[in-house]
């Protein structure tokens, strides 16, 4: 599933459209499949998908596949070679455990939590502290070329 990827943690944000965009030009470069991954936590009821129907676990899943189906084609366009992937459980881990087999993760700079003076979101620094494959953390906004 994330075999040689360059895999995307995608949260429906800005930051996520910004990894994606960045991840697509990167992945091709080094003959990687794309993959953007969500992740749905129904146990905590947290996150960005936790009001979109958290009673059913059906419903959060659908709600989760349908935003990150919305970041892709708002970063990428429709038809863009990109593999998506819901999972159930928490961000960072699930981030972490693809690290085993991806050539790279990516993400943003902040996620959705409501941290905003911390100046890299939880999910960043637990994935930059515990992957076993690079990791890209695209700044919030870019000025002149990176």
């Amino acid at each position: 599933m994330f075999s040689g990827a360059v895999v995307v943690g995608v949260d429906g944000g800005a930051d996520s459209v910004r990894a994606l965009e960045w991840a697509a030009e990167y992945a091709p470069s080094i003959g990687a499949p794309l993959v953007a991954l969500t992740v749905y936590e129904p146990a905590t009821m947290a996150g960005p998908y936790a009001m979109a129907g958290w009673e059913d676990p059906a419903e959060l899943e659908k709600a989760a596949r349908a935003t990150l189906t919305d970041t892709v084609e708002r970063a990428l366009g429709a038809g863009a070679e990109v593999d998506l992937l819901v999972q159930r459980g928490q961000p960072a881990d699930a981030l972490i455990t693809a690290s085993d087999e991806a050539k790279a993760i990516v993400v943003g700079s902040r996620g959705r939590g409501g941290f905003t003076g911390l100046l890299l979101g939880s999910v960043s620094q637990q994935v930059i502290a515990h992957a076993r494959c690079p990791v890209v953390v695209l700044p919030r906004e870019t000025g002149a070329d990176c």
